[in-house]
């Protein structure tokens, strides 16, 4: 059917329409739906059907389920999903590079918002019990406070159709994709308030379309419909129920794509969106187009207060020059024009080019009502599928249903260990015909002490040993539990087996690298799906978050991070208006980090990080930002206090240290000093004796030269006199001595 036979029925006959093709294609695809619900049943434990239960109770068996399926499937999803997925942004063409950045905090902000961690642990779950998961990317249009946000959930793969003929892993090339479910007409008015009144008028059903599988539980696994009688499970009550149709097709349109010359803002308008734009008005101001009307009046508030400050100056001076204020002309009228964008248009500073392109068309029908059908922005599906093992079909093969035959041999061979246990308790005696009585016998058996009567000649009661199970059976279970580990690509290690974990840590992360090369192959399918709906996502942000509006992102540290989008900001030097962070333009390429999801292991990637900052890569906040510190700005602002401490600290440390350098110096010279004065003081005594002696020696010579001229003398009058004189006595003793 074309999209404009779709366009021409009315509500009557498009609600048959969409009817009869979600009935077509609930038709095509039940072989696959029956497996999957066979495989979601093997994965809660139902795993045995009515016929196999009869023949085991005629063995005397009982059916065992040890459930190997559900330990396997949980750790895988752990694996995957022990991480928020790191979306990157990258800008295409001109886009700003740092708009790119902020969205793809706002993708972090969506996984936020939308409990993305038990999303993706739904869809994963259903990839690998169903092979098939689907994320649903929307706007809700009540959420923060009316302004609307993009938000993601998962999808039950069984309320999803598609259309059979797809063969793209993605369902690109699919005419149609139907969601449909039943609600009870309670919940169905609490998705859409705004359509209660249709919902209430519209037409009750019950019929289900889940399939019927032939395992049987014990009644504890529930599912939402009852399988057995077609019917909702919830009948019985007073609620009133209502089967939903999300339907969605692709269809060409025309679309106007606008280029403003003087703002550089680009967008691509639907015709009706055209035509308003086109009648906006439009402030010309000293030749420039100002298109917020905010600023405008501000602008023209500021230039008329200049133009009248500047013709009071004038008046001023023509009156000190004796001109009169009343001969003088009126001030120039302000050059400000108001006009509509298609003015702009005429003019050429708006360029417009029509293109075709294509877009998802959504419609939603409750019961035999129409709510609403719009065009969204986007031109691939918003619901994104996750296919596991891809057959070029709409109906994947999962990993669940690789490895049933696997768990039914685990437990048909745990039946029949535990059956040989029950057998090889209870011995069974052959007893020969007539050699005792035999209701004596059973009564007496098993009793100590007890004397049984035989005749001899008739034969002895034996007993019967039952034959030992082969080991090989043993190891066939075993290998069987392997197997299974195997298929989903898990080992011991990864099961929480400290045992199987090597004997030092550089191997056991060499063997946890290795051992998850399985796990990326899938996980490489996984986050292709993952960069699909960043993609839809950043098309229903760009439509939906056109006013300014903050986004606060908390950090996998449990930081804070705010973001403010569309922020206009005028320029009071240049006049200009500049919108900060417009992610209403653009163009953008989104990637998910290979690997983001699985777990990291914290102390080799906390060793990455400090041989980086070591080396001066990065910063000690990037360090922090690593661990499980919470409070980074804290502690960067307390080891920044102990810094400069220490710092002060080792700054005192030389001090004195120099201090005691100086003071010993110091003593040094003290005692140099002390000995200098000494020397000093024993030269200058030295000296004064030496100037006493010289003075002694002076006068005793004097003495001496006297006493030698009066015996010169004295001998010189005895020659004279012919005597001796006392004199020369005296002097002839003294010489003498």
């Amino acid at each position: 059917m074309e999209n404009k036979e779709y366009k021409e029925l009315d509500e009557k006959d498009l609600v048959q329409k969409v009817q009869d093709l979600w009935r077509s294609y609930s038709n095509k695809r039940e072989t696959w739906a029956t497996r999957a619900q066979a495989d979601k049943e093997f994965r809660l434990g139902i795993q045995w059907t009515a016929d196999q239960k009869r023949v085991l109770e005629g063995r005397g068996q009982s059916a065992i389920v040890v459930n190997r399926i559900h330990p396997a499937v949980e750790t895988a999803k752990a694996m995957i999903t022990a991480n928020r997925p790191a979306f990157r942004v990258a800008a295409r063409e001109d886009s700003d590079n740092k708009v790119a950045q902020v969205m793809s905090s706002m993708l972090s902000y969506m996984y936020d918002i939308s409990d993305g961690r038990s999303v993706i642990r739904e869809v994963i779950d259903d990839y690998y019990v169903c092979g098939l998961g689907y994320i649903q990317v929307y706007q809700d249009p009540l959420k923060d406070m009316g302004k609307g946000e993009v938000c993601m959930t998962s999808v039950d793969p069984l309320d999803v159709y598609v259309d059979p003929n797809s063969r793209d892993r993605y369902f690109d090339d699919s005419e149609n994709i139907i969601i449909s479910r039943l609600f009870t007409k309670d919940q169905a008015v609490n998705v859409y308030p705004m359509y209660e009144n249709a919902i209430r008028n519209s037409s009750s059903d019950t019929l289900s379309d889940r399939p019927a599988t032939q395992f049987e539980g014990d009644g504890d696994a529930i599912f939402p419909e009852d399988s057995e009688t077609k019917t909702y499970m919830g009948m019985g009550n007073n609620d009133e129920y209502v089967r939903g149709y999300e339907w969605y097709y692709k269809e060409m349109v025309n679309r106007y794509r606008i280029f403003e010359t003087f703002s550089g803002v680009e967008d691509l308008l639907e015709q009706e969106k055209f035509e308003e734009y086109l009648q906006q008005p439009a402030w010309i101001i000293d030749g420039r187009p100002i298109v917020d009307e905010e600023i405008a009046k501000k602008m023209i508030s500021e230039m008329e207060q200049k133009s009248q400050m500047a013709y009071q100056q004038e008046v001023q001076i023509a009156i000190s020059q004796g001109i009169k204020a009343e001969d003088m002309p009126a001030p120039q009228p302000l050059d400000i024009r108001t006009v509509q964008f298609k003015q702009l248009l005429e003019a050429g500073m708006i360029q417009v080019t029509s293109v075709q392109v294509k877009r998802v068309h959504q419609c939603v029908i409750m019961g035999d009502k129409k709510l609403y059908s719009r065009m969204l922005p986007t031109e691939t599906f918003p619901i994104v599928p996750f296919v596991n093992i891809h057959t070029r079909t709409p109906y994947p093969v999962s990993d669940v249903s690789m490895i049933k035959g696997m768990q039914q041999y685990i437990n048909k061979t745990r039946s029949l260990i535990i059956a040989h246990a029950t057998t090889s308790t209870n011995t069974k005696i052959l007893v020969p015909a007539g050699s005792v009585d035999m209701k004596d016998f059973e009564e007496k058996w098993a009793q100590p002490g007890v004397a049984i009567e035989v005749d001899m000649d008739a034969g002895v009661p034996m007993p019967v040993q039952p034959q030992p199970l082969p080991n090989e059976l043993y190891k066939n279970e075993a290998d069987a539990k392997n197997d299974i580990d195997h298929q989903l690509g898990l080992y011991e290690m990864m099961m929480g087996n400290a045992g199987a974990a090597p004997q030092t840590y550089k191997a056991t992360i060499s063997l946890d690298e290795f051992g998850q090369r399985k796990i990326k192959s899938k996980l490489a399918d996984i986050e292709s799906s993952l960069t699909r709906v960043g993609q839809v996502a950043i098309s229903l942000m760009q439509q939906l978050y056109t006013q300014e509006k903050v986004f606060r992102v908390v950090q996998p540290n449990n930081s804070m991070t705010e973001y403010a989008v569309n922020k206009k900001l005028y320029d009071d030097k240049t006049g200009e208006v500049k919108i900060f962070n417009n992610i209403t333009i653009g163009k953008y390429d989104v990637v998910v980090v290979a690997g983001s999801t699985l777990p990291t292991n914290r102390y080799a990637e906390l060793e990455f990080y400090m041989d980086a900052y070591q080396k001066g890569l990065i910063d000690r906040e990037e360090v922090l930002k690593k661990t499980e510190v919470f409070d980074i700005e804290g502690v960067l602002e307390r080891t920044d206090t102990i810094g400069k401490l220490q710092q002060q600290l080792q700054a005192s440390q030389e001090n004195l240290k120099k201090l005691k350098g100086d003071l010993q110096t110091r003593d040094r010279e003290a005692v140099n000093l002390r000995k200098k004065l000494e020397v000093e003081k024993f030269k200058s005594e030295l000296d004064g004796v030496s100037t006493k002696a010289k003075a002694s020696a002076s006068v005793f010579e004097k003495r001496l030269d006297d006493n030698l001229a009066t015996v010169k003398s004295d001998i010189r009058r005895s020659i004279k006199d012919g005597s001796p004189s006392s004199g020369s006595k005296e002097a002839a003793k003294k010489e003498k001595k």
